[in-house]
């Protein structure tokens, strides 16, 4: 559970397994930096120890009567001398037989058994230091002798072995910043490139019933990610056209009912008058209001609000109240426009507005029992609020009245549960906000809040 947690992100995946390659790095480079800096050096030093014994070579000659003689110049000796020399050297023949030496027990710088399969060799000194040296071949006249030429790591004027000592305090420790600052680069690189999939993201979000046709962009998305957006798109094909198809069939069936509707109407109205013509007349306005109302859900589906839309809420609150005003009257209720006296725009549909609350009104009238008032009230602030003298919305049911066909008492069968959820329906494509509360007195409180449009006060 931990490890998922941990590596459930890209970037921190990539974070954590980077730190551990810095890690490995940071020790691993400066030891191979550090093998590498020292075959170098010795390198160089053997060349260098090479060319002086060349050089010695150059000071030899050879005798008529047999032997060599060694005329080292004056100025060159101090290089040479036992105390403070920066080279030591010896010649020796064939025989391992020393003829000249600098040492001052006339010795070879090292034994035959000494001598590795290489020409240079490293011997620790008595003395506690380090004698790096070679042994070179050179002809002198017919015959072949060995120069072996050597250097104390550790005189004042050796540089080369000081900066490999060195490396690892003065040079090795800018290894981990450096990596780090490289992973702070990868970092910025790896967010860079997965900003196409936070754009999907955000894209995704937006995605919902109203905006069906949204897909998510493949051109810029990373290769290894274009088959997962791909795959999502066609997913989201499929779910369009499943939702067009429902859709669609709901506004087809309600299309189609309206006209048998109608015509059963008209049959029943030519019918004598008597009890049983006055239940088919109600039960005929109760299915027509509920077909009307499953193809205003239907066509809310789809139902999308211009960004430049803009509507007068005084004049939709009146004009639904104008509406609403015959049915409150033959249910023996009172009706009444209140606030504010001139035009409050705000940004929306006005016939979808007037829908919404016309459904408010009808919702109040047709819960409320008989000789109650029920007032409609228009604020400058882009809010309509619906108050009547009922008996109010219970607080458990005041988060389930908006759903689809909920009925607090299904026994009753004068309304299908579809008013409200219109409402909500039109406030959600409004980006705004239906809610309901009690009055302090008794009833309920509707209340339709809009987006206001800052400054307008009379019509584009």
């Amino acid at each position: 559970m931990i490890r998922a947690i941990r590596f459930r992100s890209i970037i921190t995946r990539i974070v954590v397994l980077h730190v551990v390659a810095i890690g490995v790095t940071s020790i691993l480079m400066p030891l191979a930096l550090y093998w590498l800096l020292d075959q170098a050096a010795s390198r160089v030093h053997r060349d260098a120890l090479r060319s002086q014994a060349i050089t010695i070579s150059s000071f030899l000659r050879p005798r008529p009567e047999g032997g060599l003689t060694m005329d080292i110049p004056y100025e060159v000796r101090p290089l040479y001398s036992a105390d403070y020399g920066l080279y030591a050297y010896a010649v020796l023949d064939t025989g391992g037989r020393v003829l000249f030496t600098s040492r001052p027990d006339g010795t070879a710088l090292f034994t035959p058994d000494e001598q590795s399969v290489n020409d240079w060799f490293v011997r620790r000194r008595s003395t506690g230091g380090e004698l790096f040296g070679v042994n070179v071949a050179r002809p002198i006249g017919d015959r072949m002798y060995w120069i072996q030429v050597g250097q104390d790591l550790s005189h004042r004027d050796v540089i080369i072995d000081d900066v490999v000592a060195s490396f690892f305090p003065r040079v090795a420790w800018i290894t981990f910043p450096i990596l780090m600052f490289l992973l702070l680069i990868d970092i910025l690189i790896v967010r860079r490139a997965l900003d196409p999939v936070r754009e999907a993201s955000t894209t995704a979000a937006a995605i919902g019933p109203t905006r069906t046709e949204v897909r998510l962009p493949e051109q810029s998305m990373p290769s290894e990610i274009v088959p997962l957006v791909h795959a999502v798109n066609r997913a989201l094909d499929r779910l369009e056209a499943g939702f067009r198809a429902q859709r669609d069939f709901t506004a087809d069936m309600a299309h189609e009912l309206r006209t048998p509707l109608a015509v059963v109407r008209a049959r029943v109205d030519s019918l004598d008058a008597s009890p049983v013509r006055d239940a088919l007349r109600a039960d005929l306005v109760g299915m027509t209001r509920t077909v009307n109302q499953v193809l205003d859900i239907a066509e809310l589906e789809s139902f999308i609000v211009s960004t430049d839309a803009r509507a007068d809420l005084h004049e939709v609150c009146a004009d639904a109240v104008g509406f609403m005003a015959p049915l409150a009257v033959e249910l023996g209720k009172t009706i009444a426009l209140t606030g504010a006296a001139g035009p409050v725009w705000v940004y929306g549909h006005a016939e979808a507005l007037f829908r919404a609350v016309r459904n408010l009104i009808e919702n109040a009238i047709r819960h409320t029992p008989p000789g109650v008032s029920i007032e409609v009230e228009v604020s400058a602030g882009g809010t309509v609020r619906v108050l009547d003298d009922g008996p109010g919305v219970p607080e458990a049911d005041r988060d389930s009245i908006f759903r689809r066909f909920w009925r607090r008492d299904r026994a009753k069968g004068d309304s299908r549960g579809l008013g409200l959820a219109i409402v909500a329906r039109v406030a959600e494509a409004h980006d705004g906000s239906v809610t309901v509360e009690n009055r302090p007195g008794g009833g309920a409180i509707f209340t339709l809040r809009l987006r206001p449009v800052a400054g307008l006060t009379a019509p584009n």
